[in-house]
């Protein structure tokens, strides 16, 4: 499979049944119903209780706006932009208070004995794939470059590529604001 591209300003956005905001769904991997990951934008526009995902494991990552205050089974958690990306149990009681105004926020979310990682990059990282995974990346304000192995690659601002990576593949991943995450299936 070849590098995946998906822009977000092309993703209608879906409002929420709870009314609390809207998503716009990146990707359902292998397909929306049966998936093992999946990956969307959320724009929270009030606080409110998260649906629930049994057997869900999840990543939330703010990426524009005050924030959030998240609580995850009775803990707190204060997530603002430039934070580390949170992961919790699906299925775990969650509420969110918005921080300030609307917030747009990253979430990946896998089940069905997928495990996956996600951080936030700010400059430059380098590595070597220690398995066979799904590699995934979304700049956020600021585009992002990669060389993969001996390809290279662009993303644009609000775009996320994705693409099964062999093991011992090196990755060179430049941006000011992006998200990388790294997905067994």
């Amino acid at each position: 499979m070849t590098w995946q591209i998906i822009d977000l300003n092309f993703i209608a956005p879906v409002p929420w049944r709870n009314g609390g905001g809207t998503t716009r769904e990146l990707v359902a991997w292998p397909d929306s119903v049966a998936w093992q990951w999946r990956a969307s934008v959320a724009e929270v526009i009030q606080d409110g209780p998260f649906s629930s995902f049994v057997g869900v494991r999840r990543w939330f990552a703010v990426l524009q706006g005050d924030g959030v205050g998240l609580t995850v089974n009775g803990r707190q958690h204060v997530l603002r932009k430039d934070d580390s990306p949170l992961t919790f149990d699906g299925a775990a009681t969650t509420t969110c208070k918005l921080l300030g105004g609307a917030t747009q926020d990253f979430n990946l979310m896998v089940q069905g004995g997928a495990s996956a990682r996600m951080q936030r990059v700010h400059h430059s990282l380098q590595m070597t794939f220690k398995a066979p995974e799904i590699m995934a990346v979304y700049a956020s304000k600021a585009g992002a470059t990669l060389q993969i192995g001996s390809e290279f690659h662009a993303l644009s601002p609000h775009c996320f590529g994705w693409m099964p990576v062999e093991a011992n593949t090196s990755l060179h991943l430049l941006s000011d604001d992006a998200l990388l995450m790294e997905i067994n299936v």
